[in-house]
């Protein structure tokens, strides 16, 4: 019996609108790639949304890419690493690649009888969770729900900001949290000359400022991290790992949010995580409101040695009343465990996936 590959077109309905600088999102979509081999079912997840505003992928350019240019060569690879050789000619499409070679990371890991998370080379047994907190409607909003993320265990807070929504929020939020493990993430909302108002941002103690300039630029923020003191980690200017040794080579940064579904997968987060390993550099894993299929990914990258901050990696509560996987991730004093069943240690719920899907591809 040969390999089959099948891609799904999924939408899933979030517990509440999540909005950035970007944008606002009620309806998360995703590709969700299923790869069966020898009796075994390898997932991945490709979390590109339905619009533009993170990326220029969309959950259909995604479809479109893998279905076209990137099953063929998924049925024929032996290796994650060997995946990536045969669609080095696809330009760009990291979070197409990304959905691929994370099922066939997946189903290794099944095929050797281990968790994802120790094939990988993780150190830890659980990771720290922080919690990721979209603009508001008002103030009294925010620090209602971070009362609420605090008391289901979170142990740090990223507040969304943008101009307009920065300095007064952030001055509430010290107010009546002065303690409280706190960072911001403009997803590329300010431009260089906005420094005066990013500066004053240094009095509030924040353990970082993330990917405040242009969602592209690695010149301008090396020139903004010597103009103030807060600590600059980029996310969206990091889509490879060379990316990775440029901003550090340039002083762009001194923190990097690995998404592995931005950077192409997690051959390329390893990649990023041994280079920054080895110049000293920390870093965290972001999440994309992935399901708990793209979750169980995450888990795994975060138990890498170099992981030094809490990462965005939620319970499956946090954005979906009905994760497509058993059990869904759950949060304990702050933490999740990582699993001990082979790869991604959850069971996906196929009868709950094929109900969310808006269309289906499959090749063997």
């Amino acid at each position: 019996m040969g390999r089959r590959v099948d891609l799904f077109l999924v939408e899933m309905e979030l517990v509440s609108a999540f909005e950035i600088s970007s944008g606002v999102t009620e309806r998360r979509q995703c590709v969700i790639v299923r790869v069966e081999d020898d009796g075994l079912v390898g997932w991945g997840e490709a979390p590109a949304d339905s619009q533009p505003f993170y990326s220029y992928e969309t959950s259909e350019t995604a479809f479109y890419i893998l279905r076209e240019f990137l099953a063929k060569p998924l049925i024929e690879s032996k290796s994650p690493e060997d995946f990536l050789r045969r669609v080095q000619n696809v330009r760009g499409h990291q979070m197409a690649k990304a959905g691929a070679e994370m099922a066939l990371w997946d189903l290794e890991a099944k095929r050797n009888g281990i968790p994802l998370w120790k094939l990988l080379g993780g150190v830890r047994e659980e990771i720290e969770s922080g919690v990721s907190v979209g603009i508001q409607r008002d103030v009294s909003e925010l620090l209602r729900l971070i009362a609420s993320y605090l008391d289901e265990g979170y142990r740090r807070v990223k507040l969304k900001i943008k101009p307009g929504w920065d300095l007064e929020v952030l001055r509430a939020v010290r107010r009546d949290y002065p303690e409280l493990a706190l960072q911001v993430d403009a997803n590329a909302a300010y431009k260089l000359q906005d420094w005066p108002t990013l500066r004053k941002l240094d009095s509030y103690d924040l353990l970082m400022l993330e990917q405040p300039l242009d969602f592209d630029d690695l010149l301008d923020h090396s020139v903004l991290a010597r103009m103030i003191r807060t600590p600059i980690c980029l996310d969206e200017s990091i889509k490879k790992p060379e990316d990775a040794y440029k901003a550090y080579r340039l002083g762009s940064c001194s923190i990097i949010n690995v998404k592995p579904a931005r950077v192409g997968g997690l051959s390329n987060a390893k990649l990023i995580h041994d280079f920054c390993n080895g110049v000293g550099m920390p870093i965290w894993i972001g999440g994309m409101l992935e399901t708990g299929i793209g979750r169980g990914h995450l888990v795994a990258a975060a138990t890498l040695p170099n992981v030094r901050f809490p990462n965005d990696i939620s319970a499956s509560r946090r954005y979906y009343e009905e994760d497509l996987v058993e059990p869904p991730w759950e949060l304990s004093d702050g933490k999740i465990m990582a699993p001990s069943s082979p790869g991604i240690g959850v069971e996906v719920l196929e009868e709950r996936l094929r109900k969310r899907s808006l269309k289906h591809f499959s090749i063997s």
